[in-house]
Formats: C-alpha cells, structure tokens, sequence
C-alpha cells in the first residue's frame, strides 16, 4: 500500500522534515521579539527618570576616588606589577552591575500591586520571554554605568584596554552579570512579595556577594573558608572576565570558563526566574 493511499501527499513527509526547523526558527524569532519588547519596554523608563543614572554613579565614583586611590598608595593590598587602582576598576564596574541588578526585581512587586503583572500573565508573551526582557533591561542600565567608569578610570589614568574585541567582551560580560543578577532578584521579589522584606534581604545580599569575591582584593590573600565562597560565587567570575578584558590580566580560571560559568547559571536562574514569575500574584 503506498503512501498516498494512508492520505500522505507526494512529498508530504519530506515538506514536514523542512518545515520542522523553519517553524522551531520562527518560534525562536517570536520569542526574541517579544523579549526586546519587554527590554525596550523597562528600559525606556529611563527616559522619564535620569536622575537615576546620576545617583547610581555616585557609589562607584567614590569608591575609585577615595578607596582606590588610598590604597594605591598605601600598598597594602598585593597585586603583583599591575597598580591597585588598575586591579581594582574591573571589580568597582562589577560591583556597579551586581547593585544595579539585584533590586531590579522590586519593580515587580511595584508592577503586582498596579495590576500591570496580571496583564502581562493574561498575554501570549512567554514567562521566560518576560523574564529575560527585564534582565536585559537591567543590562542597559548596567552599560550606563560602565560608560561613566570606563571615562572615570581613563582619567584617573587607569591602563585600559581599549581594543574593539575586548570592549565587546565587557558589553558581554557586564549583560550576563547583569541577566544572572537580576533574574536571581526576580525570584527573591516572587518569595518574598513585599518591598520591606525585599528590600531587606537585598541589603543582606549585596555585601557578602561582594566582599566574598575577588572585587578589591585577590583571592590568594583570603583565609581557606572565604576562598571556597569565592570560587562558588558567580561575581567572581564575572570580575575575572572584566579584569582580563579591561586591563589585560591574566585569567584565573580562562574566559572560556568564566563565560560558562555565567552563561550556566544565567540559564538555570532564567528557567527558575519563569516558574516562579506567576508566584508573585498568588
């Protein structure tokens, strides 16, 4: 019995073969779409609030100032031949990035209590197209911020690796810390479900994820225990990349790793960050 005679078509199961990748493209395509919507959607916010680009640079301007550049002086802390305040404008940016991030997921609770999450649930969009939309939009805030520390340093006479290829690198890294930060705020924000607790736990959280890193100090010097801390914490990664790409030192663990690493618990987060979006209305 032929083909034709179970009510396959003439070529109908090769036409199927060629339509599974176009149709599995478009979907990728539709999905990509709808998160730049999102992100275009969040980061347009900063159109109607500037003043938070000027108030986010603050911290970091300090801590290359006052910190930086005290320490440079001092020497108190080993960095081998390359100068403290060079070691440590790679951390300072990733420290930038990690703050931006981690309380970006209270506008999710603002978003809850104004009804405007229930839209977003009661739409087409994917969960995790809403999730990523929004940690990309913490990603353009966060290259706002590398802008003014990469001119900060340039003027503090920090030696910069200006090439294209390392430049992309930073974009790169400093989206992924983003995205993996934020997403992590995301799920924090869908537990806790209110701004106060929120708030709180974010306070608790940025300090260890920056002090249990390789941000302003390497991680040979740290006591057995911090060490261990260090190498589980993803910021540390991230400063790792920043710090081969923007000054030219030697990886740790190889950029290849560190972007793994990212890219992975990027990932994972995302995956989690849309099973617990719809929490946050229950």
């Amino acid at each position: 019995m032929t083909l034709q005679e179970h009510g396959v078509p003439r070529g109908g199961l090769a036409s199927q073969r060629l339509l599974r990748p176009l149709t599995g493209l478009h979907t990728f395509v539709n999905f990509l779409r709808k998160t730049l919507v999102i992100a275009e959607l969040e980061a347009r916010k900063l159109r109607h609030d500037p003043t938070e680009l000027i108030t986010r640079a603050v911290q970091p301007a300090l801590w290359l100032l006052v910190f930086g550049q005290v320490f440079t002086r001092t020497r108190a802390i080993p960095t081998g031949d390359v100068p403290y305040l060079d070691f440590m404008a790679p951390g300072i940016l990733a420290q930038s990035v990690l703050f931006i991030a981690i309380f970006s997921g209270i506008a999710i609770i603002w978003e809850r209590d104004l009804g405007i999450v229930h839209k977003f649930l009661a739409s087409p969009t994917p969960r995790a197209a809403l999730v990523l939309g929004k940690a990309l939009s913490a990603g353009v805030r966060a290259l706002t911020q590398a802008t003014f520390i990469y001119l900060l340093a340039l003027l503090l006479g920090v030696n910069l690796n200006l090439h294209p290829l390392a430049l992309l690198g930073v974009l790169t890294a400093v989206i992924l810390g983003a995205i993996l930060f934020s997403t992590f705020s995301l799920i924090i924000a869908c537990l806790v479900k209110t701004r106060e607790r929120f708030m709180g736990i974010g306070q608790v959280l940025t300090m260890p994820l920056f002090f249990a890193s390789n941000a302003i100090y390497p991680i040979d010097i740290m006591p057995d225990w911090l060490k261990v801390l260090a190498r589980i914490n993803p910021l540390s990664y991230e400063v790792d990349m920043l710090r081969a790409l923007m000054i030219g030192q030697s990886s740790a663990t190889g950029l290849l790793v560190d972007f793994g690493v990212l890219v992975l618990v990027s990932a994972g987060l995302l995956l989690i960050g849309a099973k617990m979006y719809p929490r946050v209305v229950i």
